[in-house]
């Protein structure tokens, strides 16, 4: 079980949550400015709490009243924020590679092959990073992040601004994983197959957490009537 307990405070925001995740795929839902993206920040290691705990796979990544906070990189987990920021003097391969410099170099050739063919993305190898598309940017992102086989992905609303067609395309390539995630959201129509649990933040607290279906089966009736209404 994976257990996170965090207390935060930015200017007037504050972020007050303590959940645990069961389920392989998990998502935090919620109206922008929920804390979304600061918690994923949070746990990643990029930003530190004024108070908390963080339990990964039975390993403790941070844990504040005892000065437990391992390096982003410690962590073995993977990334990939709403805007991918790959680097921009580097291809798309050289970028995939940055996080696996450590293995062989014959293990680092195959295992970026295999990750952008897992992408759909093995002929964008030697595009320099600002030649790609936005789609093909995210591509490359989910490569790089998922190149050192984390334990655990965070993904930051990872389908925003694309086609309906690349979106289902690199939504059913990421479910075909075998690796846990926590899945940043505001739109209810993306999320409603995922067999998923969801965390429900509002105003920087859970409101709500279960299999997604049923939590969120009320906002699906009112987004529905809304759609349906000729008033509107």
């Amino acid at each position: 079980m994976d257990d996170i307990s965090i207390r935060h405070r930015q200017g007037r925001f504050s972020l007050d949550v303590d959940f645990s995740l069961t389920n392989q795929w998990t998502v935090v839902f919620g109206p922008s400015g929920a804390g979304k993206t600061t918690l994923l920040r949070i746990i990643a290691g990029l930003a530190e709490p004024v108070s908390g705990r963080i339990q990964l796979g039975g390993k403790t990544v941070l844990d504040i009243a005892t000065r437990i906070s391992l390096h982003a990189g410690q962590r073995s987990i993977g990334f990939v924020a709403q805007q991918p920021s790959l680097f921009p003097h580097l291809t798309a391969r050289e970028n995939v590679a940055f996080g696996i410099h450590h293995l062989e170099r014959h293990r680092r050739a195959d295992r970026i092959a295999e990750m952008l063919r897992l992408f759909g993305a093995e002929a964008l190898a030697d595009q320099p990073a600002p030649q790609l598309s936005g789609g093909e940017r995210k591509r490359v992102a989910l490569a790089r992040a998922l190149a050192p086989a984390p334990d655990f992905l965070l993904l930051d609303e990872p389908l925003a601004g694309l086609d309906d067609a690349s979106a289902n395309d690199i939504l059913s390539r990421l479910m075909s994983l075998n690796v846990r995630v926590l899945y940043v959201s505001h739109d209810l129509a993306e999320i409603w197959r995922m067999p998923a649990d969801v965390v429900f933040l509002e105003a920087g607290r859970v409101t709500a957490i279960g299999p997604l279906r049923q939590v969120l089966a009320a906002h699906r009736e009112h987004l529905l009537q809304q759609l349906s209404d000729p008033g509107l």
